[in-house]
């Protein structure tokens, strides 16, 4: 298949785009830039110039390709609200573009929150369709026939190079001088490591059915104490439990995500797509150098 990948130089997308060139398969990538451009070059990808704002290169892209993987979110939590937006438009454009085609969208989507009660996540459980809606927006474009999926992330997506939430808390720790958790921290995070979700998108979109939601899970949960404790053995701090009130001072746009308890499954998405995460879990990748250099 040639694949448009948006977010192809990003954190998760660059890996996808290694598993489905080691794969076979043709990549399409966006490239915001110059250095994108020579980097997907350099993975043996091909490039298209434009970004999620960009409409009309997303549009482009799907209409030249068998299939779409979207991974591209634009990360600021201070504008968390307009990032959501600007993801579902882009969402939209790809599913009009790919319309009547039955060729196949995998979107992504976060877990974290859809369930907050410390219940077990599984497939069968929906996402909020606010603020982020990318689950919400794609899966309804099944309705007019676009073939779409979602793959559902975690918190931590880890591995070396991750500057996602895990070394947030790390900075945070640096610079507070502890390394802290709220409560008695037994609150839970799951995890997956980057090359297991990059070969869980190759699946879902070569099997994947229309109107699934796909959990990419290796790690359940985690408490996020435990996660606090490995950083300040790691830094040689102090670990400490904060109030509640406290937490919104210490961890900034942290504060929101930090207490949430969102343990989840992906036991139907291992069975559905044959997907069986082997590399290391967040626990042991925190235990080494690489997120401590």
């Amino acid at each position: 298949m040639r694949v448009f990948v948006t977010g192809a130089t990003g954190f998760i997308g660059s890996a996808i785009v290694q598993e489905l060139v080691k794969a076979g398969h043709q990549v399409l990538g966006l490239a915001r830039s110059e250095a994108a451009l020579k980097t997907l070059a350099e993975a043996g990808a091909e490039a298209i110039k434009g970004s999620l704002e960009d409409l009309n290169s997303l549009k482009q892209g799907a209409l030249e390709t068998d299939g779409v993987i979207h991974t591209a979110f634009i990360h600021d939590f201070s504008k968390y609200a307009a990032a959501a937006e600007t993801d579902k438009r882009a969402i939209e454009t790809l599913g009009s573009a790919l319309n009547g085609s039955g060729r196949p969208l995998v979107v992504t989507g976060g877990i974290l929150g859809v369930r907050n009660d410390g219940s077990l996540i599984t497939e069968d459980d929906p996402a909020p369709g606010f603020p982020r809606a990318s689950e919400t927006t794609a899966l309804s474009l099944v309705e007019s026939g676009v073939p779409a999926s979602v793959i559902r992330l975690p918190p931590s997506v880890h591995d070396a190079g991750d500057y996602g939430f895990v070394p947030f808390l790390i900075s945070i720790a640096r610079k507070t001088g502890v390394s802290a958790y709220v409560g008695d921290g037994s609150n839970r995070w799951p995890a997956v490591h980057r090359l297991d979700a990059a070969r869980l998108f190759r699946l879902a979109l070569e099997k994947g059915t229309a109107g699934s939601r796909y959990n990419g899970i290796g790690d359940e949960g985690i408490p996020v104490r435990e996660i606090a404790e490995i950083i300040g053995r790691q830094l040689n701090l102090p670990v400490v439990s904060i109030t509640p009130e406290e937490a919104a001072s210490h961890f900034d746009w942290m504060s929101r995500f930090i207490t949430f308890d969102s343990p989840a499954s992906s036991v139907k998405t291992r069975e559905q797509l044959g997907w069986q995460p082997t590399h290391p879990g967040l626990i042991e990748d925190l235990s080494g150098e690489a997120y401590f250099n």
